[in-house]
């Protein structure tokens, strides 16, 4: 009796839990737990299995990702408190009548912790680069490519993670990734034919039902708590992304023969598995795309979005199903199906699927004098090739080096440029990540170009609901810039004291 009560005891129940973070995933804590437990696995032959380093605590697996994070928190709260009370009416900028008309763009009235972009750098996540990510995050084992968990767990914290951090983090969201039947039934509502991010911001919706942030604030909680809910359902809903896009994918594209997730794979690979695709090295494809195109600022529609909604007290779900709506939007999540539509009507034209240096030279000329862009090439902010670009290639080099589409876009690498800088007219005549990204889903068979914004969308969560995580901490206010009439403009260009 003694025996049984040790194992029953809550030093058992740890010790359970700290091998589900070792072996990280859920399906191995619920099999010990509930299989194990009962045939009196003697507790000496479980603890022989984890180092010797291993600390047997409350804290190992519940708790420290978040108290990490509220420390971080509250330390930067303060930072904030007294830059305001000594700064806060210096100016950032100003702003232009230009500026006002054409997107606000480059205006500073944003504050998102998790990355900023370099115009000459690319994205800096916490102050690394995409190489410095590729090389300090951890993997998973045999794997060269960083673990998403991973990147979360440095937004979030602002703290390069373990390899223990990312695991346990993998194997929260392995826990928490059970989707309930009625989200699926939401789905299966909307006919088949619908787009396939019509489909997943309807899921999304469905899941707040789920929503802790919005019962509690329902019930009536003190606002120094509004973080604890909104990180509670963030970890909760990034969890469910990969199992409710891979249903769409599945029910869509593969006849409904749906694929059950596998607990015991990382958040990448279980979502490469549940859409069908169990290759090792398109799993380390999900890992690096998931990663480098989590966060890009917070100015890109998709994370000012779920900013925005955010700063109304909407819940986490609610704020990202905006964020998601924006990123369905021609203008910002579907330049990669751009840039393979426009490689497939080259090699249609041209009768060829390996068009020489010359001949895509050639065709970049007839598209700008028809008065079209090069999808692919330009960016916003950037002024150099983008990181994000650079990295796929790489990834290429080693995967897929001899894929006739991968070399098409490494020609049009080496000739676009210079004929977009002859024009005068591009600043920017370098390749986005949009130029690499859809010719390496391609050469894997995942084909449905309709699809790809779905994969940037569940990438996407990591960084605009940390950020969101980060609003809440930090007690941000509702966002309310002030708009002018056209009438009001005129007026201020000719007599600025009197409508000032």
């Amino acid at each position: 009796m003694l025996f049984i009560a040790i194992l029953k005891s809550s030093v058992y129940v740890q010790l359970i839990k700290a091998l589900a973070i070792k072996y990280h995933r859920a399906i191995f804590f619920i099999f010990l737990k509930n299989l194990i437990m009962p045939l009196l696995l003697p507790l000496c032959a479980l603890k022989s299995l984890l180092p010797r380093n291993t600390t047997i605590t409350h804290k190992i697996y519940m708790g420290y990702v978040k108290d990490s994070f509220k420390a971080k928190a509250d330390e930067q709260a303060k930072e904030i408190k007294a830059l305001i009370e000594q700064y806060g009416n210096k100016k950032l900028d100003e702003v232009t009548v230009a500026q006002a008309y054409q997107g606000m763009r480059g205006i500073p009235g944003l504050i998102t912790e998790t990355s900023l972009l370099d115009a000459n750098e690319g994205i800096r996540f916490r102050g690394f680069s995409i190489p410095e990510l590729r090389e300090k995050l951890p993997k998973a084992e045999g794997g060269s490519e960083p673990l998403p968990e991973g990147l979360f767990y440095l937004m979030l914290v602002g703290d390069v993670p373990t390899q223990e951090h990312a695991e346990h983090i993998s194997a929260t969201w392995a826990r928490r990734s059970h989707v309930p039947n009625y989200v699926f039934d939401v789905i299966e509502a909307l006919p088949v034919s619908a787009h396939p991010m019509t489909q997943f911001c309807a899921a999304i919706i469905a899941l707040q039902t789920e929503s802790k942030f919005a019962k509690a604030y329902s019930d009536g909680i003190s606002k120094k708590e509004y973080w604890n809910y909104a990180y509670e359902d963030t970890m909760t809903l990034i969890a469910r992304l990969p199992r409710v896009a891979a249903y769409i994918y599945r029910r869509k594209y593969k006849a409904g023969e749906h694929i059950q997730p596998d607990g015991m794979m990382d958040w990448s690979a279980n979502f490469a598995h549940m859409m069908g695709y169990d290759n090792e090295s398109f799993k380390e494809l999900m890992r690096l795309y998931l990663t480098i195109h989590a966060d890009h600022e917070g100015g890109n529609v998709s994370a000012h979005a779920t900013h925005l909604v955010g700063s109304t007290l909407s819940d986490p779900y609610l704020s990202f199903a905006a964020g998601m709506t924006g990123l369905a939007g021609p203008l910002h999540g579907l330049a990669n199906q751009e840039v393979i539509r426009w490689i497939d009507e080259m090699y249609k034209e041209l009768n060829s699927e390996n068009p020489s240096k010359e001949q895509i030279a050639d065709y970049i000329k007839k598209t700008l004098l028809e008065g079209k862009v090069v999808p692919g090439y330009g960016h916003a902010v950037l002024r150099k090739t983008d990181p994000r670009f650079t990295a796929q290639m790489e990834f290429a080099k080693t995967h897929c080096p001899d894929d006739s589409m991968v070399q098409t876009v490494w020609h049009i690498y080496e000739v676009a440029p210079a004929i977009l800088e002859s024009t005068g007219k591009i600043k920017n005549p370098w390749p986005n990540v949009d130029a690499h990204s859809g010719a390496l889903l391609k050469h894997f068979g995942l084909v449905e170009e309709d699809f790809y914004t779905v994969l940037f969308g569940v990438s996407r969560s990591l960084g605009v609901l940390a950020s969101l995580c980060w609003d809440r901490a930090l007690g941000f206010p509702i966002e309310r810039p002030k708009s002018m009439t056209t009438e009001w403009i005129k007026k201020f260009v000719k007599e600025p004291e009197k409508v000032a």
